[in-house]
Parts: C-alpha cells; structure tokens; sequence
C-alpha cells in the first residue's frame, strides 16, 4: 500500500491512472473512508494494491 496526495480531482481517474482500472475507485474509497468519488481540496489517499482480478464497484 502506498499513498499520494492529490489537490482535488475524482477517483475516478486516480483509479484509472494508479490502479489502471477506473471501476475500482470504490476499493480507494472504501479504504479512505470516504463516500464521494468527487475531491476538493488537498487530499491524502491511501491506495490498494494494484490488483487487475479486482471488481469494480460500477
């Protein structure tokens, strides 16, 4: 696991980017804590393992 910090944006492409599978934004989600794929501001995110058997929470 490993961590990035983000100034605004969604989960959406942080999933597609880092995670290189934009339905996994859920997995970011749900290990941030957080409802709203939608960022403002500064944030830190945690990411999961980059793991392509994954579902996607779409």
């Amino acid at each position: 696991m490993r961590s990035i910090t983000v100034a605004g944006g969604s989960l959406f492409r942080i999933a597609a980017d880092e995670l290189g599978d934009a339905t996994q934004w859920v997995r970011i989600a749900r290990l941030n804590r957080l409802k709203d794929p939608v960022l403002t501001g500064v944030v830190v995110l945690l990411l999961p393992a980059r793991d392509a058997a994954a579902g996607g929470g779409i």
